[in-house]
């Protein structure tokens, strides 16, 4: 029997001595820090990287894709936006400002057809990289023409901007004008038609 109620007393003991010493610690630390959960702490830390992952893709101008395909092949190599313009500015393609000059007009237009023919974009990118390239009165003629194709939901091509460009940079004085003298050009002692024929 001694040896139970040693076993009782050192239970009650136990018991008062635990409770005396969790009054003794919480009389020593007013505050006690609390438990954290560590379900919450998870969760901060996956939506901390989440953030993290959102800010990297923005500094890479959100098409964290890379390149698919071969660039070998162009019908099958998609590129990032960042890498064709890239591309495209390695050819240091000049700025178009406008003018009542139809040659300039044309050198430039036709610097522009020999870039993307070297780097086989499609037509909306041309388009889209051309447009970088114009300012001053250019670009504010481009704003008007950009408001009527969203109106009447004209596609964004190579083609109806060249027809574009064209009925600005070229009316149709003009381009009589350079058929004109295209006829009277000579090949030698033969003009061009005589040369053709």
């Amino acid at each position: 029997m001694e040896g139970t109620r040693s076993g009782r007393g050192r239970e009650r003991g136990g018991r008062q001595s635990t409770t005396d010493r969790d009054t003794r610690e919480t009389m020593l630390e007013p505050n006690p820090e609390p438990q954290i959960d560590p379900n919450a702490q998870v969760a901060a830390a996956i939506q901390r990287m989440t953030d993290l992952l959102a800010h990297v893709v923005q500094q890479q101008g959100h098409n964290p894709n890379p390149p698919v395909g071969n660039p070998r092949n162009p019908e099958n190599y998609v590129e990032s936006e960042d890498r064709a313009l890239e591309r495209f500015q390695k050819f240091f393609p000049s700025k178009f400002l406008g003018g009542p000059d139809p040659d300039m007009a044309e050198q430039w237009l036709e610097k522009m057809i020999d870039i993307f023919a070297a780097l086989h974009y499609s037509e909306e990118r041309q388009v889209t990289f051309t447009l970088f390239q114009l300012e001053g009165a250019t670009r504010s003629w481009w704003n008007i023409i950009r408001t009527k194709w969203e109106r009447e939901q004209t596609p964004r091509t190579w083609v109806n901007f060249v027809r574009e460009f064209n009925a600005k940079y070229f009316p149709p004085l003009i381009q009589e004008k350079k058929e004109d003298e295209f006829i009277r050009l000579r090949q030698g002692t033969q003009s061009v038609v005589e040369y053709e024929s």
